[in-house]
């Protein structure tokens, strides 16, 4: 049940989508003087290095995110530029942040974080990567069910689930609905793939249906070998801060030329 290794996959197409609107949405939030708390339920390791044989054996890194820096898709100051080459002026070259490390870069002293992570060997890489948040080894939707409404009550969830189970799909909008009630004025943020055969799309309706108020950006990409069922990526926002429809459609545009 717990096999996925996310250093398969990090900077891959999916995590370029989703790292470049959570990191736009952390840097309006932190813009503001008010303290924020930031959640996560499936957290990871934290730090991930391109260099490292997973991430060579799939090459998904050189099609997502290197290419993306060498075809200038995040300009200079765009908020996960900014956050990626600071991790990487403190870990090296081919070093790639997960979402908590992203986090990171962005919050402020006064901020707080609680990250969730089950997985016995992620858990404990996290644990040494993320010396500045609250870890919780423990299901991600138990943690946040149990900590929300956070304090401070301002700040953003980001759900981002490997989907090996597979009930998780039906699942997750039970789980968003319970959270949006108890956490209404939070920015919640469901990351999902979009698969070859539509196994997401019921749950996109259901979350459609039920917060018509929300964000939701999808981009398409070639499978990332032959047979792979992952051709896209979502991110669904509830309480999107303001501005991100136009960032969102900046990245689309540039997965509709690829």
């Amino acid at each position: 049940m717990l096999s996925y290794q996310h250093a398969y996959h990090a900077g891959n197409l999916a995590d370029l989508h989703k790292h470049a609107l959570l990191a736009w949405m952390l840097d309006y939030m932190a813009a503001k003087p008010k303290p924020l708390s930031y959640l996560e339920t499936h957290a990871g390791r934290g730090l991930y290095d391109l260099a490292a044989p997973e991430s060579e054996k799939t090459g998904e890194a050189q099609a997502g995110i290197t290419r993306a820096l060498a075809q200038d898709w995040l300009p200079a100051d765009h908020p996960l530029r900014r956050a990626l080459d600071d991790i990487r002026a403190r870990h090296g070259a081919t070093a790639y942040p997960g979402s908590p490390l992203i986090a990171r870069h962005f919050l402020r002293p006064g901020d707080t974080a609680h990250l969730a992570e089950l997985h016995p060997a992620e858990h404990e890489a996290l644990a040494a990567n993320a010396r500045f948040a609250h870890l919780y080894r423990q299901d991600g939707f138990a943690m946040a069910q149990a900590v929300c409404p956070p304090t401070p009550r301002r700040g953003l969830l980001l759900i981002d689930p490997s989907y090996e189970i597979k009930a998780d799909y039906d699942r997750i909008p039970g789980q968003i609905a319970g959270l949006a009630r108890k956490w209404n004025v939070g920015t919640i943020a469901l990351w999902y793939p979009v698969l070859t055969d539509d196994r997401q799309a019921a749950m996109v309706r259901t979350l459609t249906r039920d917060h018509p108020d929300a964000l939701l950006s999808e981009v398409r990409f070639p499978p990332a070998r032959p047979g792979h069922g992952m051709v896209g990526s979502g991110m669904f926002v509830i309480n999107p801060p303001y501005g991100l429809q136009d960032e969102a459609r900046r990245i689309q545009a540039l997965y509709d030329r690829l």
